[in-house]
């Protein structure tokens, strides 16, 4: 089955049920999902009217969460193409390596993402030869080998007739077609394009169906960032899966008065997020007089569906990932009787490998069964019968675009991927993460930070002579902190100040500059510490990262 599948059932079973719900010019609307798919064959025929006709059929799309979003991936998936979403905060060194690697031929961003592109294609892109703007405004100059078009004009052209739906009936993809090249880290630090084809995505979606049951009233909040692999499948991919509705927020400082009015089914969250919508909660709880005298004479079932009917009063289920969740949180949503699970997974595995469904016992600290459309095993277990996860099935990505050595690296000798992280499973099934062996960064709103890729940009200084980019827990809170370590180049040091603290200082000013200049804001070094030794190196003439994980923490780091 094909993502567009998910799409033409929806709209032969459920045309006139919501597919979109979404703030634009002053009011709410609804996008139905006749509506919807017409705005699809539009977009898709946009690609044969820019003419778009690469070797390769790959063209990214870097916006920022809205329904055109939505419109434009299926228009380019539905017949044939394979999309590249990026992160709109990617700086142009960034958005270079992505768009080169992938041969690029076309690219669809924001209005206020458009100058980076144009930085990006000075560095050199030959293969990108169309950028779409969505979004209102001069388009800006992407040379002479790049054409440059508005999409809201592109789109005012397009139209959904004869024409436009032969095109869209006579270039569906297969089932085994690239859908997205998502890029992720790997031991090398250099994000490479993990291959998800359609089916990958559709078999994915089809067993949190099986898992967790999701309906055509299901309505799902999408607040995370739909680029991300976490985000696309459930607020997106399950909507599509179920005839259910995509719910768009108007923006993160409006997401409580929106979720009152949405009144999702399904709220996707990483950690973060689910800890300020709690603590929000639990704020407000404790500064009400009445809250306290309802508590204290037994009706707290008055306080939790006043809290529920915060949520819009329909909520079934918030799915957290992305990093660990503290056990406070799960509790408390619990307590308000909106059950909170966290599940796992990663990009390659599109992205889901377990979750904790409706009828599974399931134990805070644990992050559900294996899927059923998976096999996994552990290998090299310790003493506690914790090993490294090692999975296989439809949903696993078949490998890196154009990165032969990474894909063999990424597989055993029976198919299995090795997803580098290390974890238990107990007596009832369910997977508990212990530790990554990988270096990878995750940070509180779940997203990945490859430390080698800061180390490069960091390393490039004439001041420093090498550097370690790890990450650091904070006492109390989940996920990570980027922190870095740098040796100073003895010879250039000195002239950075008179004593040692203002020569520090100064470098900091210096790496903090070059960091916000160079790499998006999450990725920026929050600590920096000083090393006046040489780093510990292993035979390679690599630093042995192992030996310092810990340091920034053992130091005392803050936030």
């Amino acid at each position: 089955m094909t993502i567009r599948d998910y799409m033409d059932n929806a709209v032969k079973n459920y045309p006139d049920a919501p597919a979109q719900k979404f703030y634009e010019n002053g009011e709410w609307r609804v996008r139905s999902y006749a509506e919807f798919q017409s705005r699809v064959v539009r977009a898709s025929s946009l690609v044969r009217d820019l003419r778009i006709t690469p070797v390769v059929h790959n063209v990214a799309l870097m916006l920022e969460n809205c329904p055109e979003w939505e419109e434009i991936y299926l228009g380019l998936v539905s017949v044939g193409y394979t999309v590249v979403p990026m992160d709109p905060k990617f700086k142009e060194r960034e958005v270079h390596h992505i768009l080169k690697d992938s041969a690029a031929a076309g690219i669809v961003v924001g209005a206020k993402q458009q100058d980076v592109i144009a930085k990006a294609i000075k560095m050199g892109l030959p293969e990108l030869k169309v950028c779409v703007v969505v979004g209102k405004g001069t388009l800006a100059d992407f040379g002479e080998g790049c054409k440059g078009y508005l999409y809201e004009d592109a789109m005012a052209k397009a139209v959904d007739d004869e024409k436009s739906r032969k095109w869209y009936n006579d270039n569906k993809p297969g089932d085994e077609s690239l859908a997205s090249l998502i890029y992720t880290s790997g031991t090398t630090g250099v994000p490479k394009g993990a291959m998800l084809t359609h089916a990958n995505f559709t078999s994915n979606a089809d067993s949190a169906v099986q898992a967790e049951g999701f309906y055509s009233d299901d309505s799902f909040l999408v607040a995370l960032p739909l680029f991300h692999a976490f985000s696309f499948s459930f607020s997106f991919i399950l909507a599509l899966a179920c005839g259910g509705c995509g719910l768009f927020i108007r923006s993160l400082r409006t997401i409580s008065e929106d979720i009152r009015i949405l009144q999702p089914t399904t709220i996707l969250a990483v950690p973060l997020m689910a800890e300020k919508m709690y603590a929000k909660i639990e704020d407000k709880l404790s500064a009400s007089k009445a809250v306290k005298v309802m508590r204290a004479l037994g009706l707290s079932f008055i306080v939790n569906r006043g809290v529920r009917k915060a949520f819009g009063g329909k909520l079934r289920r918030m799915a957290i990932g992305g990093a660990p969740t503290s056990g406070k949180v799960l509790e408390g949503f619990a307590k308000f009787g909106m059950p909170a699970k966290e599940g796992y997974g990663l990009t390659e595995c599109s992205p889901l490998v377990s979750w904790p469904g409706k009828n599974v016992d399931y134990k805070i600290g644990t992050v559900g069964p294996i899927l059923p459309c998976m096999q996994y095993k552990l290998v090299d277990k310790d003493s506690t019968g914790a090993g490294e996860l090692c999975v296989k099935g439809p949903n696993v990505t078949q490998g890196y675009f154009k990165n032969p050595e990474a894909t063999k690296e990424a597989f055993d000798d029976e198919g299995f991927f090795r997803t580098g992280d290390v974890a238990r499973i107990d007596e009832k099934g369910n997977l508990s993460i212990c530790g990554r062996r990988k270096a990878l960064i995750v940070n509180r709103e779940g997203k990945n930070i490859y430390p080698e890729e800061i180390e490069q940009v960091v390393n490039r200084m004439e001041d420093i002579a090498e550097s370690l980019s790890l990450g650091y827990h904070v006492e109390g809170e989940v996920g990570e902190y980027v922190g870095l370590i740098v040796q100073p180049n003895e010879e250039t040091f000195p002239s950075l100040g008179a004593t040692q603290e203002e020569r520090e200082a100064a470098l900091r000013d210096k790496l903090a500059a070059l960091c916000k200049e160079r790499l998006a804001e999450y990725k920026i070094p929050r600590k920096v510490i000083f090393r006046y030794e040489p780093f510990e190196l292993t035979s390679t003439m690599k630093v042995r990262r192992g030996v310092y994980k810990g340091s920034l923490d053992e130091l005392g780091a803050k936030k």
